[in-house]
């Protein structure tokens, strides 16, 4: 009895593995017959989709008037010649600015030198560099000398200050197509006249304030004595 039953367990276990690895091979090909399916589904759409965009684009053309088609390919010519013209001017600009900077190194000694002679002593004398300025600027500048006589006062300063920036201003010297060297000088000579024109400020407060303790020390002299 037990020679027999474990001998249809023995031939129940041989039947159920083939029958399990069957039923794998088909549930295998199953999915890679739905998976080939699919790519061939999306590879057929991407296709069709591609063909018809092509097809649209094509048929647009063909269907084109020679007007509508003349009008096209004046516009594309125009849109062409707008960019290499730009493009050959930026590299005008770009050749011009190289030059520029070239010639600027092989000057800057010499003027550095030059601006330096001229400012020498004038350190903190806003009034000094301003009744000057025509001895560094030269004849083709532009600026009318102004007599040292006639920057006494803070106001005079003042204005004689705003007309010498605005003469060696960068966008002046563009316009008055300055050379290089003299805007070399004019670039100098602004920095200098700001910075100095800050010390003239700095000191300008500095007399308006010991002017006013000054004062204010007479009003309390005079209130004692009255007192």
């Amino acid at each position: 009895m037990t020679e027999k039953t474990a001998s249809n367990l023995h031939d129940r276990v041989e039947r159920s593995v083939p029958d399990r690895f069957s039923a794998s091979f088909r549930s295998a090909d199953t999915r890679k017959t739905s998976l080939s399916s699919d790519l061939h589904f999306q590879s057929t759409g991407i296709s069709n989709v591609l063909r018809d965009s092509y097809s649209s684009v094509h048929v647009g053309a063909e269907g084109e008037s020679p007007q509508r088609c003349k009008a096209r390919l004046e516009r594309y010519r125009r849109t062409a010649e707008r960019a290499a013209n730009a493009l050959a001017e930026k590299n005008r600009r770009d050749l011009l600015a190289q030059r520029e900077r070239e010639e600027r190194n092989r000057v800057a000694e010499a003027l550095d030198a030059e601006v330096k002679r001229w400012s020498s002593g004038k350190e903190g004398n806003l009034r000094a560099l301003l009744s000057t300025l025509q001895y560094i600027l030269g004849p083709d500048s532009g600026w009318q000398p102004v007599p040292l006589t006639e920057v006494i006062t803070s106001a005079a300063v003042k204005r004689a200050y705003r007309k010498a920036t605005l003469c060696v201003h960068p966008d002046k010297l563009q316009q008055r197509g300055a050379t290089i060297q003299q805007k070399y000088i004019c670039e100098k000579v602004f920095d200098l006249l700001k910075h100095m024109s800050m010390e003239f400020d700095r000191y300008e407060r500095k007399e308006k304030r010991e002017e006013s303790a000054i004062l204010l020390h007479q009003i309390v002299l005079e209130i004692d004595v009255l007192l």
